[in-house]
């Protein structure tokens, strides 16, 4: 048995966030992995991190525009914090060694994303995820954080409603451990992978979600599953919105920049709008036969020399998968799946709650940071650019918070013996000869999530989902793997990661039911309006015996009164 005062779950950004500032208020911290955590999927953020550091910008501006790209479903407490406490955040990561873009006076450049009129993502180059990422993980081998890498966690531990630690496999030897801890931090990310095609790497499978589901933990918003524009349709790799920052266009089949039509209420920031407008504009051109085999295009020609300057990676990208020289012509772009605003509900500190028969209260022991969490910063859509913001402050709010809970908490007996029920989960798989197949279902549920769960959703589709969805449920206990062995057996993994990934599916589909109108990344074409007499609020989901239970939260407004939202 491994004992620590804080385990964090994940080793993204958040994961690390959390882990240095656990360790820093005086915690024995661990930090477990699946990957090695400099491949986790933070690297892939391109874009930048938001901060309102320019002289003629405020954190009160840079919270107004989340809250309005929010459309008005983001808990503004947890938004004020985002904003205000990011911008110390900025100047302590370059203080750890994020050399940041700087401008021609030296200051930090800061480059123009969607839903916002201020020029405030401080980036480096197009790889500024993977950069922090790697600064971050210096610093907890500078304090010798223990860090568990390629291990994957198969239940948490609780007891009398309390979590007091994991059960996790270490993948080179496939033996499982009991990681006994005070506190648990869960930082594995969202379940991009629950949809095909994704941005979001293979790893992304909503393990952390469905283990605080499982757990009790109540998620919130789950409905609210963002696809951003501009993708690669044939593998879903993003291409940065920093582009369209620096100026890039969107044409169609009519070499028409449609954003510009002011249908779309989008003619001031026009392809700077939010996400979820100018996703919605595309697909409308591509359903209306203005697209180009299922795309629209992306025109960076009149900003070659910033291209070749700033954009290294998606230049090469779209050479390697596209066959574009994006400096010379358009690339084909269309929406994907990329981000999850929902997640596992936590307060500012990055508390889990749980529901206890009449409404909710915190989860002894359970927090949770980063995109596995929701501390509703995003709501109904998130900004591009807030996503490590996000990281960053409040994986360090709930490594602090965790840290002097375990301080204060007495230590409780483990029993061997759970051990045993994980082993004979692992023994049941191995012990079946069958032809189904864990990637077959995965695929499957991919595509049914996409067809039916996507940009636009109406009630009988979402109906259809849930039916296709049970059966691939229906299916799961079946499935084989032809790796018997326990050596870093992926096959073994792939298995359990699905048992995960069906469960965020099915909170999703229910989500999205329950939700009768149309707020950011949710558009119900059945339910076209804004209704914020009936919906200006919260869904929330906890798991009961027979499935799924809906409840409702209202939104924490301290100084932003919801408004029309046009761009």
């Amino acid at each position: 048995m491994i004992e620590h005062d804080v385990l964090v779950i994940g080793g993204g950004l958040a994961g690390m966030s959390a882990a240095l500032h656990a360790k820093q208020a005086g915690a024995d911290v661990a930090m477990l992995s699946k990957v090695y955590p400099t491949r986790s999927h933070s690297a892939a953020a391109q874009g930048g991190i938001n901060s309102a550091i320019g002289v003629e910008d405020s954190w009160e501006v840079h919270a107004y525009e989340t809250v309005k790209g929010s459309d008005f479903l983001g808990d503004q407490d947890a938004i004020e914090i985002l904003c205000r406490e990011g911008i110390e955040d900025i100047f302590a990561l370059e203080h750890y060694g994020v050399i940041f873009d700087r401008d021609d006076e030296g200051l930090i450049h800061m480059r123009g994303f969607g839903g916002t009129d201020k020029s405030r993502t401080c980036h480096v180059g197009d790889m500024t995820g993977q950069t922090i990422l790697h600064v971050i993980y210096e610093q907890l081998l500078r304090l010798e954080v223990q860090s568990y890498n390629e291990w994957f966690v198969t239940t948490l531990l609780m007891e009398d409603g309390i979590c007091y630690g994991a059960v996790a496999m270490e993948m080179i030897s496939g033996k499982l451990e009991i990681i006994k801890a005070k506190s648990i931090i869960i930082c594995t990310g969202g379940c991009g992978r629950v949809y095909e095609p994704s941005t979001n790497g293979l790893i992304v499978t909503g393990d952390g979600l469905s283990l605080a589901y499982r757990a009790g933990a109540v998620l919130m918003d789950m409905e609210m599953v963002q696809y951003h524009p501009t993708t690669l349709p044939a593998n879903g790799f993003l291409i940065t919105e920093g582009a369209r920052g620096e100026g890039a266009y969107l044409l169609n089949a009519n070499d028409e920049r449609f954003m510009l039509d002011p249908r779309y209420e989008a003619t001031t920031l026009a392809e700077k709008a939010s996400r979820d407008v100018v996703s919605r504009a595309e697909t409308i051109e591509i359903r209306e036969g203005r697209g180009i085999n299922g795309c629209v295009l992306l025109d960076c020609r009149h900003i070659k020399d910033r291209i070749l300057e700033a954009f290294h990676q998606i230049s090469e990208l779209a050479k390697d998968y596209a066959g574009v020289d994006i400096t010379n012509e358009p690339l084909p772009v269309c929406p994907g799946m990329h981000y999850l605003m929902g997640g596992i509900k936590t307060d500012i500190d990055g508390r889990c709650y749980r529901y206890n028969g009449e409404g909710i209260d915190p989860l002894p022991g359970l927090y949770a940071a980063g995109e596995a969490a929701c501390a509703s910063a995003h709501g109904a859509n998130r900004l591009g650019g807030n996503s490590l913001l996000d990281c960053v402050v409040f994986g360090r709010r709930a490594g602090v918070h965790a840290a002097q809970y375990a301080n204060d908490t007495n230590d409780v007996n483990i029993s061997e013996q759970v051990i045993q029920t994980e082993e004979q989960k692992i023994a049941d798989i191995f012990a079946r000869a069958t032809d189904e197949r864990p990637a077959t279902l995965r695929l499957e549920m991919g595509n049914i999530m996409h067809e039916f769960t996507g940009v636009f959703r109406d009630e009988s589709g979402l109906l259809e989902s849930q039916r296709r969805i049970g059966l691939v449920r229906e299916r799961y206990p079946q499935i084989s793997v032809d790796d018997k062995g326990r050596v870093f057996n992926t096959d073994l993994v792939a298995a359990l990661e699905l048992n995960y990934m069906l469960d965020c599916a099915e909170v999703i589909i229910a989500s999205c039911l329950a939700r009768q109108e149309s707020r950011g990344a949710h558009t119900r074409t059945d339910h076209p309006k804004r209704d914020d007499e009936n919906w200006l609020k919260h869904v929330v989901i906890y798991r009961t015996d027979e499935g799924p239970a809906i409840d409702y939260l209202p939104v924490i407004i301290t100084k932003w009164q919801p408004e029309l939202r046009q761009y």
